[in-house]
């Protein structure tokens, strides 16, 4: 079967978060304008023609789905009773923040990284310390002696990490990760790996589990995911975490039972369970075209804009593009494309003060709509420069 990436989908008055401005491209917020996999629509149109939409208990072969997902696609043994379901990522990220601390603990975030984890540390009785990442001719690193240093802090007891990385599209090497993961299991530290992203990584890389690198590794963390980026079901609400460690599992459990998180809806199992057994297919395909995607916007850039360094895509469909040449902060930047060109694209102050001067930028859309947006980019890039 072939996919028409290509197809543009109007999105609307469709009750869309990515297209709520009137009359603006938006490429910011990470949902792709595709259709889903075929079999995943045709399971639900077949759950909603029943038409009885009751309380909904979550199946044996929802875990046995992730399961045998992360053991094809990871070489990874997740035991059945590891896994926990959940609405989302983030809501069981900060249960796990909620059960894992106390007030006054210190939690590790490592800017430039997502923005959901700067507001969930603050909604948290916890104090953010930030181990930025070094950025090194248009590449990101761990700075390694600045997180030991950090780490060491007896008052430090999580590191929120991001695995492939978001925005910067990095997917971390497994000597990375043991390096890591060393100075943590050292120093208490609990690592929660937001491995949302890892089914989008490119050829060439290969992501590697934190929980893979070992018994220590493994009991001392706790793996977030979810099919959402990977298959655009993130309007479902489905998620899941598993950890080897039964304390960590049931802390988290016992915070989503209070905070009445712990249902999903039948659309939601369906979904994923689809997904997991019928969407490989359709993710190859959908790498194929997101990352050709990525060398058009990367030819188009260096012949139209070539003082904005683009950091090299590894992971997920979000480009990270470096606008320090402009000279002028992100969220101006947002301001006029928004203003003379009616484009939307993530200003980096919202991913730490050390993202700014960058733009992100979602690639996962048709062709044209990525031509669009990129003239629109140009067009402002030019403004900017002859003033």
């Amino acid at each position: 079967m072939e996919y028409n990436f290509d197809e543009l989908i109007d999105r609307t008055n469709s009750g869309s978060v990515k297209w709520s401005k009137p009359d603006v491209l938006p490429m910011w917020v990470a949902d792709m304008d595709f259709k889903t996999v075929p079999e995943v629509t045709e399971a639900l149109t077949k759950r909603a023609s029943h038409g009885v939409f009751g309380y909904a208990a979550t199946p044996p072969s929802f875990y046995d789905a992730i399961a045998n997902w992360w053991k094809k696609r990871h070489a990874l043994q997740v035991e059945k009773d590891w896994i926990v379901a959940t609405p989302g990522v983030m809501p069981a990220l900060a249960a796990a923040v909620e059960a894992l601390t106390s007030e006054g603990d210190k939690i590790i975030v490592q800017p430039p990284v997502y923005n959901h984890f700067f507001i969930t540390v603050k909604q948290s009785h916890c104090e953010l310390v930030e181990n930025n990442l070094l950025y090194d001719n248009g590449n990101y690193q761990i700075d390694f002696e600045d997180l030991e240093q950090k780490a060491a802090d007896p008052a430090v007891k999580l590191l929120l990490f991001s695995n492939p990385h978001n925005p910067a599209g990095r997917v971390w090497t497994k000597e990375e990760l043991q390096r890591l993961g060393k100075i943590c299991i050292h120093h208490n530290v609990v690592v929660l790996s937001d491995e949302i992203h890892s089914d989008l990584v490119h050829d060439d890389f290969t992501h590697v589990p934190f929980a893979s690198l070992g018994e220590a590794y493994a009991k001392t963390s706790i793996t977030f995911s979810s099919p959402s980026k990977t298959f655009n079901l993130a309007g479902l609400q489905v998620a899941y975490f598993f950890t080897e460690n039964a304390s960590f599992r049931s802390g988290i459990k016992a915070i989503l039972t209070k905070w009445e998180m712990t249902m999903l809806n039948i659309f939601a199992i369906d979904s994923l369970i689809i997904a997991y057994e019928k969407g490989e297919y359709w993710l190859a395909h959908l790498k194929k075209y997101i990352y050709e995607n990525y060398q058009y916007l990367t030819e188009f850039c260096r012949s139209h804009l070539p003082d904005l360094p683009i950091v090299p895509l590894q992971a997920t469909y979000l480009v990270w593009l470096d606008c320090s040449a402009l000279g002028m902060p992100s969220s101006v930047i947002i301001d006029r494309l928004l203003k003379h060109e009616q484009l939307w694209l993530q200003p980096g102050i919202k991913f730490g003060q050390a993202g700014d001067h960058f733009l992100r930028i979602n690639i996962a859309c048709p062709r044209l709509l990525l031509e669009e947006g990129l003239q629109r980019l140009e067009r402002e890039y030019k403004r900017i420069r002859t003033a």
